[in-house]
């Protein structure tokens, strides 16, 4: 195994990512009584000589914290969701009229202060109140600094995508620092697949058995394009008859898919051409 280690560090310096499930492939294939670092060596590159080796991409070194970095506030965020609903749920729990206010705003935060008569479970929502000030004070400043390094490290995918009705800021940073390079895809349908916008289909004999390999791809772009279809579809009258027509050969769910996926077409050639949106092509194409 530290073989496979060596093999990895190596290439992580050299920008190639090997796959290091493979090792089992290796195992499977290599039928001899001997193994070594030779020998292992020598399998590789055969196999990258025949293309049954598939290299995985080397996410640019120096834009790696700032990925990170986005991950975990969107991983922050949504726990904030949450403590939201644990409120709402406390709320219900002890026959409250609802609180129809945006916890986003620190007066409607003061004002769940004197909710309850209970001091305990005042103290419990005074806590969910003090980790949600705390999360919108901090991440305030996590995103003013994410957009600053988006406008260092890739400025041009930054202002292009912000040119789709709906793609705000948080939408753009995400699917810019997820894709990284769009040239490392080599075509559209890759990229769709990358971003999980195709649907997967298991097939042998001629017939259908279900679908596999969903979760194969990038979970965040996923996100970002199913979002962003959503929004796109917002105070949009194009849009809205644009998925009436996908709605009339197939379900709502599929529909609102089957935007995200025209949408992450449009993202591909948009980055690679760097053009902005053209929402009446996109609308008749």
């Amino acid at each position: 195994m530290h073989c496979w280690y060596w093999i990895a560090d190596f290439c992580e310096d050299q920008g190639i990512a090997f796959i290091l499930g493979h090792a089992l492939y290796m195992k499977a294939i290599h039928g001899g009584k001997t193994k070594n670092d030779r020998v292992d060596s020598y399998k590789i590159a055969a196999l990258i000589r025949g293309g049954n080796f598939p290299l995985a991409y080397a996410y640019p070194r120096s834009m790696r914290a700032t990925r990170d970095l986005l991950r975990r506030r969107t991983g922050l965020v949504r726990h904030g969701a949450d403590l939201k609903a644990h409120v709402v749920n406390t709320t219900i729990q002890y026959n409250l009229p609802p609180n129809k206010v945006n916890l986003k705003n620190v007066s409607a935060r003061e004002q769940l202060g004197r909710t309850f008569d209970d001091p305990l479970v005042q103290r419990n929502i005074d806590l969910v109140m003090a980790v949600l000030e705390c999360y919108h004070r901090e991440l305030s400043q996590v995103e003013w600094l994410l957009e600053k390094q988006a406008k260092k490290h890739q400025p041009t995918y930054y202002h292009l995508l912000k040119t789709i009705p709906g793609v705000g800021r948080i939408l753009a940073l995400t699917i810019l620092y997820e894709v990284g390079d769009i040239r490392r895809f080599e075509s559209v349908q890759k990229f769709a697949s990358y971003s999980r916008l195709i649907k997967c289909k298991a097939e042998s004999a001629g017939k259908t058995y279900g679908t596999q390999g969903n979760k194969i791809g990038n979970a965040h772009l996923k996100w970002a394009f199913s979002e962003a279809a959503v929004l796109y579809l917002r105070g949009n009258p194009g849009a809205q008859k644009l998925l009436q027509r996908f709605h009339k050969r197939m379900s709502k769910a599929k529909a609102l898919s089957a935007l995200a996926h025209k949408l992450g077409r449009a993202v591909y050639f948009m980055l690679k051409n760097e053009k902005v949106f053209d929402e009446q092509r996109f609308l008749t194409s």
